[in-house]
């Protein structure tokens, strides 16, 4: 029995580590392109002359990404449920490494014209495909080897590999910028990072293939009770869990807010706001080693007081403080700026990030776990990713009201996930086997 219990703990720190790792590498991926998307690519793959349009259209391209994420939430969910999570994790690896690595190599609209953001949207696409499964099928690994009453603790590391991901992808932007000519780091040097992926798939595709596959997954195939079609039964028994899921997501636009639209809010010329762009990098980083610090704490509050309410206050707090963040960047100060990063991003925002990724997978049954979550947080995730043109749309360059429009949108946005949340049974203390059941009790 102790070497039994000893095993499991095992394989509940090896599926952490693995998901933590793997998370890390991915969305270091992914938020190499949010960077170039707000600081450089407006200059090299779009139009010149009409600044406006090339932000806008820049901007887009980062949520096309998101776009082609329900797509990814219906193939890789299906594949989740039916083969395992185990080899969802290693195609989205292969997709995402692949794909971002391609786009170090792309033309300039200098040098092939209107080819040049076709391939980059193309390009997008697949990241955002492969990126659908990744904090889905990562989530249902790590909860399905996680020990009972401890799910939101080790569940929360999913979620503090996607920030130390983002802390890499500003921090290997953040000394390019800086020491290179800006010329030269236009010309070539934002391709180094792209390029870096092949490094990343190598050590992901290492690491993840070391994992074993999940214990309920397993002991479902052994017993024959895998579903044929995962997707409709998820949609005919928990669509409201679906629902749910996809509106606790919109609290994403926290994230959408202090990473996309604020960076190029800050740097590019033409909102006349003037942070240097190495200047502005240092924001995200230091609000993401802050969040990686507070994440566990969250993870393991939420095991003691529940889901719900770590998520609505999280997402209101980061909500409301979206106004004095942006408005700190409007009137060029730097210090101010950190502090309101740190405050939103870094420590109340985790409310939400920390728990979404125990708080979602909870909600359905192994059968359809995957698939579940990945449609709805897939919807969610699309919605505020679209939201930075639409920014940009009704607060451009000159307006003089940009961070009361922006924080409007912001906070109504972040009232919507609440509420979601709240609307939930708590699932914190019902058994593994029981998740999904509507009747269930917890213990």
């Amino acid at each position: 029995m102790m070497r039994q219990k000893s095993d499991n703990a095992h394989r509940a720190k090896w599926a952490t580590a693995s998901g933590w790792i793997g998370s890390t590498l991915e969305y270091y991926d992914f938020f190499v392109y949010a960077q170039a998307a707000a600081l450089i690519f407006p200059q090299i793959f779009f139009p010149a002359g009409n600044t406006r349009l090339a932000i806008i259209a820049s901007l887009a391209t980062y949520g096309v990404g998101y776009v082609a994420r329900p797509i990814g939430a219906f193939v890789l969910g299906h594949l989740g449920d039916t083969h395992g999570r185990k080899p969802v994790l290693l195609l989205c690896m292969l997709l995402m490494g692949l794909s971002t690595t391609a786009v170090g190599f792309l033309p300039t609209y200098q040098h092939v014209g209107i080819l040049a953001p076709i391939l980059l949207v193309t390009l997008r696409l697949v990241q955002g495909f492969a990126v659908a499964g990744e904090i889905t099928g990562a989530s249902s690994m790590i909860l399905e080897h996680a020990p009972f009453g401890r799910r939101g603790y080790f569940a929360s590391f999913a979620l503090q590999g996607v920030q130390t991901g983002q802390i890499l992808a500003a921090a290997v932007f953040l000394p390019l910028e800086y020491y290179m000519p800006h010329d030269t780091f236009v010309a070539w040097g934002w391709r180094i990072p792209f390029l870096l992926s092949v490094v990343v798939l190598i050590a992901g595709y290492i690491i993840r293939r070391e994992v074993s596959e999940s214990p309920v997954f397993t002991l479902e195939t052994q017993l024959g009770e895998l579903p044929r079609s995962p997707i409709v039964e998820a949609f005919r028994s928990s669509w409201r869990g679906i629902v749910r899921c996809a509106c606790v997501a919109l609290a994403n636009v926290v994230a959408v807010v202090a990473t996309i639209f604020g960076a190029a809010y800050a740097v590019q010329p033409s909102y006349g706001v003037g942070f240097h762009a190495s200047v502005f990098l240092i924001i995200p980083v230091v609000g993401n080693i802050l969040a990686v610090l507070v994440i566990p704490f969250v993870g393991s509050l939420s095991d003691k007081i529940g889901r719900r309410l770590p998520i609505a206050v999280g997402s209101l707090g980061a909500g409301l403080l979206s106004f004095a963040y942006l408005y700190a960047i409007s009137i060029h100060n730097v210090p101010l700026a950190i502090v309101m990063s740190m405050l939103m991003w870094g420590f109340v925002y985790q409310g939400f990030n920390a728990v979404f990724p125990s708080f979602m997978p909870e909600q359905f049954p192994t059968r359809t776990r995957v698939s579940a979550m990945a449609i709805g947080q897939n919807i969610g995730t699309t919605i505020t990713a679209l939201l930075p043109a639409l920014f940009a749309t009704v607060a451009p360059p000159g307006s003089s009201h940009v961070p009361l429009t922006v924080g409007a949108i912001t906070f109504g946005v972040t009232v919507i996930a609440a509420i979601a949340a709240l609307s939930a049974r708590e699932t914190s203390r019902v058994r593994m086997e029981d998740l999904g059941d509507p009747d269930a009790r917890p213990v």
